[in-house]
């Protein structure tokens, strides 16, 4: 065999494998998934977002027809559980449960942390974004955002607020109120949020900013006072309660969310395919029943504009850990 047909050949045999290569993703997109799907939620059993992980797992495996197994790996604010899906292999098989703690926060917050954020993971849908609701005790003469931050003002350090611990959303909430409202509160970690909402019933701090799911049957019930939700217009959910931007603090915005991200690398194809299931998912009358248990609404956005709300999310976070000058070894 002559040296310029053998050339040929081995041309003709690396293209083939090149076209093998290119038509196995899509067909591992339309046959997927072939067996479970690990779907890691970095927080405990029980919380929010363990709760809407579960809800939209158990749909997702009934289209599937494969079982979808909720891992929960609790550590580090959501650090180590999110680590894991970042390290794991990109086919689709591996998903997360990503929230506003690990993602958007702690890379702002801790000195060091295993993971990029806007590198290591592919968007591929917002599952929900709602505002936390600002509460006082009743006791406190404050009974709008104006008075709350006059009486901020008069009193430096006199107010407290709770939180389940540095870099929580319930911290980031506060540290954004102190920024942009030109006062200073004194801020009270517990290592659970559920302790600081007793707290707060019970006058031991005043100041919380926590889930309605947790807080509006204790506001109704006449043990805590809402003040306001911390989105940056009104929350259709609770839609009597003004924004705490329109109450008197113009431009505060921090919502919670939850969206589901893969490992960075992981094929295009097989991410619009998660995407389009869960959104149809997402749209079905029982998901979203399920959800409004939990006082949020679906969502199921691209993953292009999933990624862009990530990126700015996690910019706006730098920027509020930056001006607080907050810092965690």
């Amino acid at each position: 065999m002559s040296a310029h047909v053998s050339l040929h050949r081995r041309k003709f045999m690396l293209s083939a494998a090149m076209l093998a290569a290119s038509a196995a993703v899509p067909s591992r997109a339309e046959t997927y998934p072939v067996k479970p799907v690990r779907f890691v939620v970095p927080s405990a059993v029980g919380s929010g977002t363990d709760i809407l992980a579960r809800i939209l797992g158990n749909r997702l495996g009934e289209v599937w027809q494969q079982q979808v197994v909720v891992d929960n790996r609790v550590g580090v604010g959501g650090v180590l559980g999110s680590d894991y899906v970042a390290k794991a292999p990109p086919d689709g098989y591996t998903l997360c449960m990503g929230f506003s703690g690990p993602i958007s926060i702690s890379p702002a917050l801790l000195k060091s942390i295993p993971y990029n954020p806007l590198k290591d993971f592919a968007a591929v849908t917002l599952v929900d974004s709602s505002p936390n609701v600002l509460v006082v005790n009743p006791s406190l003469p404050a009974k709008s955002v104006k008075q709350l931050i006059e009486l901020a003002r008069a009193r430096p350090g006199f107010l407290t607020f709770g939180s389940a611990g540095y870099g929580t959303m319930g911290h980031m909430c506060g540290e954004t109120f102190e920024a942009l409202s030109q006062t200073k509160m004194l801020h009270v970690p517990y290592k659970a949020v559920s302790q600081a909402l007793t707290d707060v019933v019970g006058g031991e701090i005043k100041v919380l900013f926590h889930v309605a799911a947790a807080v509006m049957s204790l506001v109704k019930a006449g043990k805590l006072r809402a003040l306001g939700v911390t989105s940056l217009k009104r929350w259709s959910i609770l839609p009597d309660l003004p924004s705490i931007a329109e109450a008197g603090l113009p431009g505060y915005d921090v919502t919670v969310w939850h969206g589901v991200l893969v490992p960075a690398g992981t094929p295009h194809l097989l991410i619009d395919k998660l995407y389009r299931d869960m959104s149809d998912a997402m749209k079905t009358d029982e998901v979203r029943k399920q959800f409004a248990t939990q006082w949020t609404e679906p969502l199921g956005t691209t993953p292009d504009s999933f990624a862009s709300f990530l990126k700015a999310d996690v910019e706006r976070s730098a920027s509020v850990v930056k001006g607080a000058g907050l810092h965690v070894e």
